[in-house]
């Protein structure tokens, strides 16, 4: 229990100690001291660039979007109050910044249209679980129209609620809820028949 407790409090302090150095680069940047601009670069452009992927087509499309986040984020630094993590609040300006590309970027727009009409709420308690491997689900859900594809990520991925969802596409909350679920349905039909095709082949063997 004593091992247990030391390997907690020294990954609570390492996790601590990371909080501080990236305030210290922030502070740095503020105080005019260009490396601390690339260090913080460097710190997130990886994670970052996950984030952005995750909401696009093309991995061009997400650095396009990643260099204009990172624009935003290093003329926005002096807002970041200190008040939670770094990565969280560079986080939520990649997905703000990945959301109005998709919304003025002409490959996007007309799959970007959430028309009511069309759209019927999915039963979720009927859809049965099937179990993916985090990168085979991402790939997935890259695959989804990209009206499905924003939403799904912004509620199940990054925690919106529907209604900050709507205000953020500028769509009903229903629209919302209706969209993901249907994204849903597609995920789990697309999962079911990955995991059949996977057992076929197993069995062929």
């Amino acid at each position: 229990m004593a091992a247990a407790t030391d390997c907690l409090f020294s990954l609570s302090a390492g996790c601590v100690l990371m909080a501080m150095d990236h305030y210290l680069l922030v502070k740095d940047w503020l105080r005019g001291k260009r490396t601390a601009q690339k260090q913080l670069y460097d710190l997130f452009a990886g994670p970052m660039l996950s984030v952005c992927y995750r909401y696009t087509k093309s991995m061009a499309d997400a650095e396009d979007v990643l260099q204009e986040g990172f624009v935003k984020v290093f003329f926005n630094l002096h807002q970041y109050k200190s008040k939670g993590e770094i990565g969280a609040w560079i986080r939520r300006i990649m997905v703000t910044t990945a959301i109005n590309y998709l919304k003025r970027n002409a490959r996007y727009q007309t799959e970007l249209v959430f028309p009511d009409e069309h759209l019927h709420v999915v039963d979720k308690e009927a859809q049965p679980e099937v179990k993916l491997q985090a990168k085979e689900l991402a790939d997935l859900i890259r695959q989804l129209p990209p009206g499905y594809q924003t939403i799904f990520n912004l509620y199940a991925v990054e925690g919106y609620n529907h209604v900050e969802i709507g205000k953020i596409l500028g769509i009903q909350e229903s629209t919302s809820r209706s969209q993901y679920a249907r994204a849903r349905a597609l995920l789990i039909q697309w999962m079911e028949q990955k995991e059949n095709a996977d057992k076929r082949n197993v069995y062929a063997k």
